[in-house]
């Protein structure tokens, strides 16, 4: 029996083919909403059991998305060397991104292009590889999980920001968010690089302190000290970020990173802005609340965690302009002594956390 058109074939050229690479989290939320819809995807991953469920029962949702999931047109093992997908969407973890952008640049066609879903500063490392006008930006503001191989389930709500990097070409910004308009809300951003600066200081927050306590971050923001920890580490990056000239983005449209960030005379004593940063914390913890860390996620599986890309980002970047970032600093060693195996993930790393950086600030 031959086997059905695809959906390419049937619906003709003006249906845009995408191949996702990486069905993890985010890969499995996008991937089985885009298949439903009028696109032409097809799945990239080297996981078997994932990739048998998939051809066997497609994606699966669960929680709010009960009920939407669709099967991809393809299940790929390998890259493929077709050279005619318009979109190639990295949805696998930042230390992966690299390799997989060099795999499946032969699967670009002419006009095709590279979306980054990662974490951290993931768009300036694919550029180097395949030219800034090749990859978009796509900024996630949600979270997800995967909660057995093919079934999937969102922990936060929220959309996209899509952009490029200077140099990059943003013609087709608005087919791609068409396609991705089923996820959630898509903005089209002229500031790519400040969207991300600002998801990296919340996620060198509350990405590493979650994966260091071993828990869903809505349980360890409730705790005094650990909101310090994150409004230490957030200030870092946007001390950093400033350094390179960066103008800095709202958080999902209403944190001002700039006003989130401490002054001395808050590290000094308490205040009523303090005060008023801790609540804020407070509510993103409640926002997050469901959400675990996709690096925790990483280091429990004995994979590599992404430290290097959010905080030792911050770190290396620091170091050229001579700013002391100890938090970060720390944070990113006790991660690394995690995935080693040299400690365990629990709460008295926050607290070692705390102690080994208190000398550079005051009480939480």
């Amino acid at each position: 029996m031959s086997a059905a058109p695809s959906k390419h074939a049937r619906r003709g050229r003006q249906s845009p083919r995408i191949l996702l690479v990486g069905a993890g989290g985010i890969g499995g939320v996008v991937g089985s909403l885009v298949s439903g819809g009028e696109a032409e995807l097809d799945v990239l991953t080297t996981n078997s059991t994932i990739a048998t469920a998939l051809q066997e029962r497609g994606f699966r949702l669960r929680g709010d998305d009960a009920g939407r999931g669709g099967k991809p047109d393809a299940v790929l093992s390998v890259p493929p060397e077709t050279h005619d997908y318009d979109w190639v969407l990295l949805a696998v973890q930042p230390p992966q991104v690299e390799q997989a952008a060099r795999s499946v640049l032969p699967a670009l066609g002419p006009h095709g292009k590279l979306v980054c879903f990662q974490n951290g500063l993931c768009e300036e490392r694919v550029a180097r590889l395949v030219g800034p006008d090749r990859v978009v930006g796509g900024v996630v503001a949600w979270g997800a999980s995967m909660v057995e191989p093919g079934v999937y389930e969102r922990t936060s709500s929220g959309g996209f920001s899509l952009g490029v990097l200077p140099g990059g070409d943003d013609s087709r910004l608005s087919e791609l968010a068409r396609v991705l308009e089923v996820v959630g809300p898509v903005t089209i951003t002229q500031n790519l690089i400040g969207v991300r600066w600002s998801k990296l200081a919340i996620n060198c927050a509350v990405s590493t302190l979650g994966t260091l306590a071993g828990e869903r971050l809505g349980s360890i923001l409730r705790l005094r000290f650990v909101r310090r920890l994150a409004l230490e580490i957030v200030s870092e990056v946007v001390q950093v970020a400033r350094a390179e000239g960066v103008r800095l983005e709202k958080v999902a449209g209403t944190v001002d990173l700039a006003w989130l960030s401490l002054s001395p005379e808050e590290r000094r004593k308490a205040s009523v802005s303090l005060a008023t940063k801790h609540t804020l914390m407070l509510a993103v913890g409640a926002r997050y609340r469901r959400m675990r860390s996709s690096m925790l996620a990483a280091v429990e599986r004995g994979r590599e965690p992404a430290v290097d890309f959010l905080n030792g980002e911050v770190v290396e970047r620091a170091e050229r302009h001579g700013i002391s970032v100890p938090v970060n600093a720390r944070a990113r060693e006790l991660v690394w002594a995690v995935a080693k195996g040299e400690r365990r993930s629990r709460r008295k790393l926050l607290r070692e956390l705390w102690e080994t950086t208190r000398p550079t600030v005051v009480p939480a």
